[in-house]
């Protein structure tokens, strides 16, 4: 049985190390040198994607895809997302407003015209940013589950660090079980 999770956020999140922590396989990547406002970043950025694989048995394993974090490649959303079967968010929490980027990908996520994928949100730089409580996602999804209750619109916040493989399973895992219920038990029609 095979699984597919993609990893999607902004540029800096965290996404292309998450991929490679966790890959059984070395990570296939698209990076190259970044140009533009990235430079300011990252020494690199992702252009298509990045692959990897987790193998859980011999019978059964996750393919990792990991999209572009800027704007302009945003057209391999769909793509990726079409080749998925959940999403991990990967948030810094210390960006300039991390809620706002959860708000922007949440809104883009929430737009496409494909059946809701489980979708878990994993923040990472929480250490570099103790003021900011972690509630303030809380916060901005309580509007979502008055409205529906789909795991799309009401996904579990976890912190992670991306470079720790312990952190990035807990997210798969967390993923995982999501996507077992969601295969098993009748979802409720998603009405935000």
């Amino acid at each position: 049985m095979e699984s597919r999770i993609l990893f999607l956020g902004p540029v800096g999140a965290g996404k292309t190390t998450a991929v490679r922590t966790i890959s059984d396989i070395e990570a296939v990547d698209t990076d190259v040198q970044a140009s533009d406002e990235v430079a300011d970043l990252k020494r690199t950025t992702t252009v298509a994607m990045d692959m990897g694989i987790l193998q859980l048995s011999d019978t059964e394993r996750v393919v990792l895809y990991g999209a572009p974090g800027q704007d302009r490649f945003d057209f391999m959303w769909e793509i990726l997302l079409e080749q998925s079967d959940a999403v991990l968010l990967v948030l810094d929490h210390s960006a300039a407003d991390p809620v706002a980027d959860f708000r922007r990908y949440h809104t883009a996520l929430m737009q496409v015209p494909r059946q809701r994928l489980p979708m878990a949100v994993g923040l990472t730089h929480v250490d570099c940013a103790p003021q900011l409580p972690l509630s303030v996602y809380d916060d901005y999804l309580h509007a979502a589950r008055a409205r529906c209750g789909c795991m799309m619109c009401t996904p579990p916040v976890l912190t992670m660090d991306t470079r720790e493989r312990s952190d990035v399973r807990a997210a798969l895992v967390t993923l995982a079980a999501m996507l077992e219920v969601s295969q098993r038990l009748p979802i409720k029609p998603c009405v935000a």
